[in-house]
C-alpha cells in the first residue's frame, strides 16, 4: 500500500524476542495479580531480565534500522519493567530500612499514569502496524488505567481486577504475536496471520 512502511532488518528481525520478553513478564506478574501466586519477590527477576533486558535487547535492533515506532515501544516498556522491579526492592527493603519506611506507592501511580498517556499516543500509531499489535496495546491501557487507579485508591479492588484481567490478555495476545513473527519470518508466508493495518490515519494530500 502507498502509505505503508516497512522496515527491513539486515540482522535479526527483534519483534518477535521482544513480544516473547513481553508475554513471559506480563504472565508471570498477572498470575500474581490474580492471586495465582503470591507476592512479587519472585516476578522480580522476570521484569528485569525478560521485560526489561529483553525488550531493550529488541529495542536497540529496531533502533539501528530506524525503526522508530518499534524502538520506541520497545525501550519505553524495557524501561518500565526495569523501575518496576527497583520499585518492588525498594517496598521489600532491598536497599535498607530508610528507603522502604518512607516509599510512598502513589508515586508509581503517577508513574502508571504517564504510561497510560504513553500507550494512549502508541495505540494510535499501532493502528497502522497490524490488528494484532494495535490490540496488545489496546489492552495495555486497560492494565495501565487499572494499575493508575487502584495505586491512586479509587476503587482499589475492582481497577486492580481490571488491571489483572487486562494483563492475562496482553500476555496471551503478546505470545501470539512473537510466534506470528517468527514462524511467518521462518516459513516465509503467513502461518499465523495478525491483520492488515486498519488504514485509517493517512497523510494530508498537497492541494
Amino acid at each position: 500500500m502507498k502509505n505503508e512502511v516497512h522496515v527491513k532488518h539486515s540482522g535479526i528481525d527483534p519483534t518477535a524476542i521482544g513480544l516473547f520478553g513481553l508475554a513471559i513478564v506480563t504472565l508471570v506478574a498477572s498470575s500474581q495479580k490474580l492471586g495465582w501466586t503470591e507476592s512479587v519477590s519472585g516476578v522480580i527477576s522476570w521484569a528485569v531480565i525478560l521485560g526489561g533486558i529483553g525488550q531493550i535487547i529488541a529495542a536497540f535492533y529496531d533502533a539501528k534500522v530506524k525503526n522508530v515506532f518499534g524502538a520506541t515501544a520497545f525501550f519505553g516498556y524495557g524501561l518500565f519493567w526495569i523501575a518496576t522491579a527497583f520499585s518492588w526492592m525498594i517496598q521489600s527493603g532491598v536497599f535498607g530500612n530508610a528507603l522502604q519506611v518512607s516509599y510512598d506507592p502513589k508515586q508509581i501511580g503517577f508513574a502508571f499514569v504517564g504510561y497510560l498517556i504513553f500507550t494512549l499516543f502508541m495505540t494510535i500509531g499501532a493502528l497502522e502496524t497490524n490488528k494484532v499489535l494495535f490490540f496488545i496495546f489496546f489492552f495495555i491501557n486497560f492494565l495501565f488505567l487499572g494499575l493508575s487507579l487502584s495505586t491512586l485508591g479509587f476503587l482499589p479492588e475492582f481497577f486492580h481486577n481490571v488491571a489483572a484481567i487486562a494483563e492475562l490478555i496482553v500476555s496471551i495476545l503478546t505470545f501470539y504475536g512473537s510466534a506470528a513473527a517468527l514462524l511467518n519470518a521462518h516459513f516465509g508466508f503467513v502461518f499465523l496471520p495478525i491483520g492488515k493495518k486498519f488504514n485509517i490515519i493517512k497523510a494530508p494530500q498537497n492541494k
